[in-house]
């Protein structure tokens, strides 16, 4: 199937990398078909692409890439929305804001994107964990990872990239 971005054009993916949001995203209550996507031009980010709405993309990050010890507890509606069974743990990815000064950049971790992968459904779950920010500031903590490990990418240490569940863009402004 094909998808229209504004970020990456026209991009060909498959049924199976769709992710499904039974509720929508948060303020995106309507959309609830999205796609991760890499950004072959950016070493730290993927994107949450709307598959309905072209110009509705968020930058993501997993948590465990600037907060090691990140652990979000579900509410059992949490783990029914997202079906998960018996001891199993879904993934979450942060949103990310990027305001015109990027040293400013914040992640969301009190409301996360909870991924199924076996199920491709997500949620977006708000934690009742007080600890957590919804504007965690992240710069300093990217920067000094990147800095232990210059010649590792951000992206590449990351357990999603890994598992295939991102969707590189090649194919991108594919003719129809």
């Amino acid at each position: 199937m094909i998808i229209a971005t504004t970020r990456f054009g026209k991009v060909q993916i498959a049924q199976e990398d769709v992710i499904n949001f039974e509720e929508g995203i948060l303020g995106f209550n309507d959309l609830r078909r999205f796609v991760l996507l890499d950004d072959p031009n950016d070493e730290i980010f993927a994107w949450l692409q709307s598959c309905e709405m072209p110009d509705v993309a968020f930058p993501v990050l997993e948590p465990e890439i600037f907060a090691e010890s990140y652990n979000p507890l579900l509410t059992k509606l949490d783990g029914e929305s997202l079906k998960l069974e018996a001891g199993q743990r879904p993934r979450a990815i942060a949103i990310i804001t990027i305001p015109d000064d990027p040293t400013q950049m914040t992640a969301n971790l009190k409301a996360p994107i909870l991924i199924n992968l076996k199920l491709k459904v997500a949620r977006q779950c708000v934690l009742q964990d007080n600890s957590l920010q919804i504007r965690e500031p992240i710069f300093a903590k990217l920067q000094q990872r990147v800095v232990q490990n210059p010649s590792v990418s951000i992206k590449s240490q990351s357990p999603v990239a890994a598992m295939g569940v991102v969707v590189k863009p090649l194919g991108s402004e594919v003719e129809v």
